[in-house]
C-alpha cells in the first residue's frame, strides 16, 4: 500500500478556504476601486483650464481609464479562478495538479490558492 496523499484532508481544505475567501473579498475591494476610477464620470476642476492643455489631460484621462479597465479585467478573471478553486474544494478535486495527478504542495497553494498546476508540471510548459 502506499502512503502517498491523493486529497487534502478536511483541515487543510478549511485553512485554503479560509485563504481563498481572503483574497476574494480584498479582490472584490480592489475590483471596486478600479471600476469607480474608469467610470469616474465626475467633473474634476478643468473647465477652465486652457483648451491646449485640456486636450493632453484628456488623453491622458483616456489612457488611465483604459489601462484601469484592463486592470478590471484581470482582477475578475482572478476572482473567477478563485470561486473555481472553492468549486474545486467542494467537489474534491482541489489540489490536484490537472496534469501530474499528484497533490500540488502545500506552500504553493498558499500562495497560489487557485493553483491547478504542480511546480512540476508548470516547469514542463
Amino acid at each position: 500500500m502506499s502512503d502517498i496523499k491523493v486529497k487534502y484532508t478536511g483541515e487543510d481544505l478549511q485553512e485554503f478556504k479560509e485563504i481563498i475567501n481572503k483574497k476574494i473579498a480584498r479582490a472584490q475591494e480592489d475590483l471596486a476601486l478600479l471600476k469607480a476610477a474608469y467610470k469616474n464620470d465626475a467633473d474634476n476642476g478643468t473647465d477652465d483650464t486652457l483648451s491646449s492643455f485640456k486636450s493632453f489631460d484628456e488623453g491622458s484621462e483616456v489612457m488611465n481609464k483604459e489601462k484601469n479597465v484592463q486592470l478590471a479585467i484581470r482582477q475578475e478573471k482572478f476572482i473567477r479562478d478563485l470561486k473555481n478553486a472553492l468549486l474545486r474544494i467542494e467537489n474534491g478535486t482541489y489540489g490536484v495538479c490537472r496534469v501530474t495527478g499528484k497533490l500540488i504542495q502545500k506552500e504553493r497553494l498558499r500562495l497560489v490558492p487557485h493553483a491547478t498546476l504542480s511546480i512540476e508540471a508548470k516547469r514542463k510548459q
